[in-house]
């Protein structure tokens, strides 16, 4: 590639390039639920899992993988350290290589004591959005069947 033509094309990607400015828009919003449940040592990581955990009932490892877009390295890692808080208990199964988990009631009292805090996070977030930038991302997570749909 000559150099005037790949000087075009790092300007257009970085210009242009969508995964950049969603990475940013991940970390940006991250950071800003992260820092409204940090009093409650809860990442938003964490309070998701949670959340679909709450809706399934029991949940599957490999529906909440599915559910969340989460590798099961990721989740399995996030399990071990909310059982270890007493948030989540794991189900006995025939099979232990399934291993589903259920809320514990300290999960339950954790999510209703998070609620505020989300609240906080999620009006924070769409302030920095706008209505549009909501409505935008609802719509593409509904069209990847995302975790606006129903588990």
């Amino acid at each position: 590639m000559a150099i005037a033509s790949q000087d075009r094309a790092v300007d257009t990607i970085a210009k242009s390039c969508i995964a950049v400015r969603m990475r940013l828009l991940n970390r940006v919003i991250t950071n800003i639920y992260d820092d409204t449940l940090r009093p409650l040592n809860l990442k938003i990581s964490q309070f998701n899992i949670l959340i679909v955990t709450a809706k399934l009932g029991i949940a599957r490892p490999a529906r909440v993988c599915e559910i969340l877009q989460l590798d099961t390295s990721t989740l399995s890692r996030n399990v071990e350290r909310m059982r270890a808080h007493g948030w989540l208990e794991v189900v006995p199964e025939r099979d232990a290589r399934v291993q589903p988990f259920r809320l514990t009631a300290q999960g339950k009292r954790l999510i209703d004591r998070a609620v505020p805090a989300w609240e906080a996070a999620q009006r924070q977030s769409a302030e920095l959005l706008g209505d549009e930038g909501v409505a935008l991302l609802a719509k593409a997570s509904q069209k990847l069947g995302g975790p606006c749909a129903d588990p």
